[in-house]
């Protein structure tokens, strides 16, 4: 009788630790966070200087870009995305952040992560401000961080106003 107890007491005690040490292992490491943050905040200045051929450096040679235009594959398909949209249309005050999750490290070298986070920014011009959702994988390529996926969610136009 006492063994059937002690069986399960130990049971419940690993029963309410196992999730206590799965929230620990899911929240971010905070020097991780902090060097992706600094990676997704030092491509806000160069979004604002709408300037496609500095971007192409955020992006790993064969990086995916996920756009609602399509996909586009490798650093020279995504800076030409990238100048085609800035002859369309010029923007400011792109700001990008990680959600409070993220990142995640994927696999065991520590090198490639998946992040998830939010963008904003105005339309110049119509002075429009916009936001959106983004996620990427991001694997560090010597000191520098790069996407190798970088998925942009785009809100729908603005709707037209209405006249009477």
């Amino acid at each position: 009788m006492k063994m059937h107890f002690l069986v399960a007491l130990t049971g419940l005690a690993i029963g309410f630790a196992m999730p206590a040490f799965a929230q620990q292992a899911n929240a971010p490491d905070p020097q991780l966070r902090q060097q992706i943050l600094a990676f997704v905040q030092k491509f806000d200045p160069v979004f604002n200087n709408n300037d496609p051929a500095a971007l192409a450096p955020f992006y790993t040679k064969d990086a995916v870009l996920v756009v609602p235009e399509g996909l586009k594959y490798g650093r020279e398909a995504i800076a030409k995305s990238w100048a085609e949209l800035f002859q369309k249309m010029r923007f400011s005050n792109h700001l990008s952040w990680l959600d409070e999750y993220s990142p995640h490290i994927i696999g065991t070298s520590g090198n490639e992560i998946w992040a998830t986070g939010g963008w904003s920014q105005t339309i110049v011009g119509p002075n429009i401000s916009v936001e959106g959702y983004w996620s990427g994988i991001v694997v560090r390529e010597g000191d520098d961080w790069k996407f190798r996926l970088h998925a942009i969610t785009v809100p729908p136009p603005p709707e037209p106003p209405q006249t009477k």
